[in-house]
């Protein structure tokens, strides 16, 4: 949607010196250019990139505290102690979790799992799970996915008498009381490799470290189909180690013997061969759906099972969940953007809180509504004297550093550039909201004024086949740092005839192009721009492949007419 007053700019991307080197060693111009902009700078690197393989997968033990943490797991399994794993309830704490769990119990330690309940419990490693362990009657604690600026937390739980290996790829904070294992590729003085593993791929590095310990080594591929749901579901960068990580998972999917995943990828309506956007819209919001409305504690036990009539049962739980959930959105956003309407004048950033919505889906409606108006995006849930949620910002906005100077006058903070998280006393609402939107004014005219539109192939409609589809794919799996190329589809085209509507919005099309080549559009909310596709234009998309008909066919990102330029 482009709002008022709001102008559109599209631009070739710029080409890196690394292509012209890529270019040289025999790789096509196009595909030379794509790599570079992906960070790949020699011909060894590309090939790497283009044949990801378990033998770039880095040493384990040279992970800061993974020794420490081995020799600790190690000592309770000798002695028989329960240990605790405290997770996360999103999709890349809970299938760290189910990793972790599994590894652990394959060899014959006595486990139990905890997932904090975000609406009881909130964020993070809590004293709550540490008194939730030790009435379980665990003597080590092992976090998952969080706890790396858990003080409180940590200081409990060595004060209770437990050991604690915190595992976490979030940035420190606050640094952790002494004798804490601390495992974090982000910490001082960890020389580690790689550090943009997720929660799930630390996972995978302590499991596979613990098991060649104990002399039971297992077959990494096997953990790849658990860890790639949370390295791709957290949006970390899908470059080195989670490239590989991505691409083996997914391959890896389709040969898995576990009933939960099974029964998963059926009521998903997925078929192999797998991709990012199916763990990314189909998979990981089922995964994520119950920790977002009340526990995550039936996705944790689907991935787990190994009864196949269990795994439907709660494949179908996940699913209602997951149903649940997109009411939820779909009520908040609409909520959200009629307020947003009613004003006679946008502001730079929007602010919309209600007592009549729920927490858990905050974050992903106002990241829908941060795209549809351009604009930095907060809304809170409303609950007694205290407002709770989620804001989302727009690229070349820092949210975090922008909002951090109002730090002290929020009950909780935390999150990075792109995403926030908050609780505030509710009495203060508004006059934040005005506080903000008059420092937004000043700072981000431009930044909001042009919706900026970088595409890396220009094309006509003739070059868009199915071997140029299947070249592209040799980038997949696509991501952060590894985005879908963006393709301007050069004009004049027109329609060959009128769009076809289906479902909530969306339109399928045919466009021919003054070179007589004819490709399948496909814009998913695009019913309302349907009128953008009359008499001569010219659109910006994505090539991906129609699976019903067998042909490429361009996702719309944006259209402009020949008149504009």
């Amino acid at each position: 949607m482009k709002t008022a007053g709001e102008a559109v700019e599209w631009s070739p991307a710029s080409v890196s010196e690394a292509a012209e080197l890529l270019r040289g060693a025999g790789y096509a111009g196009w595909l030379a250019e794509l790599l570079a902009r992906r960070g790949v700078s020699d011909p060894q690197a590309a090939e790497a990139f283009l044949h990801p393989d378990l033998s770039q997968l880095h040493d384990p033990h040279l992970l800061a505290g993974c020794d420490q943490a081995v020799t600790l797991l190690m000592r309770a399994r000798e002695r028989g102690e329960t240990v605790a794993l405290v997770g996360d309830y999103d999709v890349d704490g809970v299938s760290a979790t189910a990793l972790l769990t599994a590894v652990l119990r394959a060899c014959s330690v006595d486990v139990r799992p905890i997932l904090p309940h975000r609406m009881r419990d909130g964020y993070g490693f809590q004293p709550v799970h540490v008194e939730r362990a030790r009435a379980l009657g665990c003597r080590v604690v092992v976090t998952v996915d969080c706890g790396t600026s858990a003080v409180r937390a940590a200081s409990a739980a060595l004060a209770a008498g437990l050991d604690l290996v915190v595992t976490d790829h979030h940035l420190p904070g606050e640094a952790l009381p002494a004798g804490v294992v601390h495992i974090n590729p982000r910490q001082a003085g960890c020389t580690y490799p790689f550090g943009e593993l997720s929660g799930a791929g630390l996972a995978l590095k302590l499991a596979t470290a613990f098991a060649a310990a104990c002399q039971r080594p297992i077959d990494p591929r096997r953990l790849l189909r658990i860890a790639c749901l949370g390295t791709i579901a957290d949006l970390v960068p899908l470059r080195g180690e989670n490239r590989v990580i991505a691409a083996i998972g997914l391959r890896e999917l389709g040969r898995t013997r576990s009933p939960g995943l099974r029964e998963l990828i059926r009521i998903a309506g997925l078929k192999s061969p797998y991709s990012t956007a199916d763990v990314g819209f189909r998979l990981g919001p089922r995964l994520n759906a119950p920790g977002r409305l009340d526990s995550a504690d039936a996705a944790l036990e689907l991935l787990l099972s190994r009864n196949a009539r269990r795994a439907a049962q709660l494949a179908a739980e996940l699913d209602r969940w997951n149903r649940e959930r997109q009411d939820w959105e779909r009520r908040v956003v609409a909520d959200a953007r009629e307020m947003f309407l009613e004003r006679e004048r946008r502001p730079a950033i929007l602010m919309a809180w209600s007592e009549h919505w729920h927490r858990g889906v905050l974050g992903i409606a106002a990241g829908r509504l941060a795209r549809e108006f351009h604009r930095p995006t907060i809304l809170l849930a409303v609950e007694d004297e205290s407002a709770t949620g989620s804001g989302r910002s727009i690229p070349g906005i820092h949210l975090f550093r922008f909002l951090s100077r109002w730090k002290e006058e929020l009950v909780r903070f935390g999150g990075h550039a792109q995403a926030i998280g908050m609780t505030v006393d509710h009495e203060q609402l508004a006059q934040l909201r005005q506080r903000w939107e008059e420092a937004a004014a000043e700072s981000w005219a431009a930044e909001i004024a042009v919706r900026r539109f970088e595409y890396e192939l220009e094309l006509r409609p003739r070059d868009l086949t199915p071997e140029l589809y299947a070249e592209i794919q040799r980038l997949e799996p696509h991501g952060e740092g590894n985005k879908q190329p963006l393709i301007r589809l050069c004009g004049p085209l027109r329609l060959v005839r009128s769009p076809r509507f289906f479902g909530a919005g969306h339109l399928t099309a045919e466009a021919v192009g003054s070179d007589g080549g004819r490709i399948g559009l496909l814009g998913w909310g695009w019913q309302e721009r349907a009128a953008s596709l009359q008499g001569e234009f010219e659109v910006l998309g994505y090539l991906e492949n129609d699976r019903y008909r067998g042909r490429p066919v361009l996702r719309l990102v944006d259209c402009r007419s020949q008149r504009e330029g």
